[in-house]
């Protein structure tokens, strides 16, 4: 028998629009979990749905009072997901990089006054870091020894989509995938045929902590999206059974859904194409 306490802990961290939240978004968590206990080196302890700021401006994204407040119906009924509002607050939109710094540092020392400023870049054992100024590693305790296992691992749980779009020019800083990938982790849920694989050995940062990437492969495929969802709205279409019964309910109650919504930040640039363009032009 495996010592369960010799079991690796992991924390798993969907970010994202969740625009509604739907069925397929919490499969993710229950798909990763699995495969995380089947290797039997790991043990899930939590799972975060982190809904992304307005400040993001993706077309058709509604209020994230909205989004936050659906998706906490949504989990009401799990006993290890939770929803965590401190992403989608921010007044800036902020990189998910810097969201993962954030739980890390959480799990690190739970204080209240844990912010952007202080989500201070995940570091491997025995990997030296030059000394800030003025700034302390809130890990180190007297006469604790460095066990890697004692620390609950942040990795990042997405769907395939999310790891091809580090390809796309201008929505990720090359330095934030390494990061992501060689200090956190990524859990990418899969399907069987996809091109996931070949995308990973087409990427040299990729291929090279191809180890720290964990793909699930989705058997009972499940091809519900948020974009479809608001499109049946839109059209009046029923959505039953593709979302929680109670997100269903707040949608109708509130009338989140219409050609108006989804018209939202039409003429607006995504917020990371925005700043990376910019950035790469001066």
């Amino acid at each position: 028998m495996e010592d369960p306490d010799k079991k690796t802990e992991v924390v798993l961290l969907a970010c994202g629009s969740f625009n509604p939240i739907t069925n397929m978004h919490l499969r993710l968590f229950e798909l990763a979990k699995d495969y995380f206990h089947e290797t039997g080196k790991y043990k899930v302890i939590k799972g975060i749905i982190s809904p992304v700021g307005d400040a993001y401006k993706k077309k058709g994204l509604i209020s994230a009072n909205h989004r936050v407040t659906m998706a906490k119906l949504a989990t009401k009924t799990s006993d290890w997901v939770e929803v965590d509002d401190w992403e989608s607050s921010q007044s800036e939109w902020l990189e998910t990089l810097k969201v993962l710094r954030y739980h890390h540092q959480k799990l690190l020392s739970p204080d209240p006054t844990n912010s952007v400023q202080n989500a201070i870049p995940l570091t491997k054992p025995g990997r030296k870091r030059k000394q800030e100024p003025n700034r302390h590693d809130p890990v180190k305790k007297k006469n604790q020894s460095p066990d890697i296992k004692s620390v609950p691992q942040v990795k990042l749980l997405c769907g395939s989509d999310i790891l091809e779009s580090f390809g796309i020019p201008n929505l990720w800083k090359l330095e934030d995938i390494t990061e992501i990938v060689e200090n956190h982790g990524l859990v990418c849920i899969t399907r069987a045929g996809n091109s996931v694989q070949k995308f990973i050995y087409e990427s040299d940062i990729l291929w090279r902590h191809k180890n720290n990437i964990h793909l699930v492969e989705e058997w009972i495929t499940n091809d519900i999206s948020s974009t479809k969802i608001r499109r049946a709205l839109r059209r009046g279409q029923s959505i039953r059974y593709l979302v929680p019964d109670v997100v269903q309910a707040y949608i109708e109650k509130n009338n989140l859904y219409g050609p108006e919504s989804e018209d939202r930040n039409a003429e607006v640039v995504l917020a990371p194409l925005q700043k990376y363009a910019s950035n790469s032009k001066n």
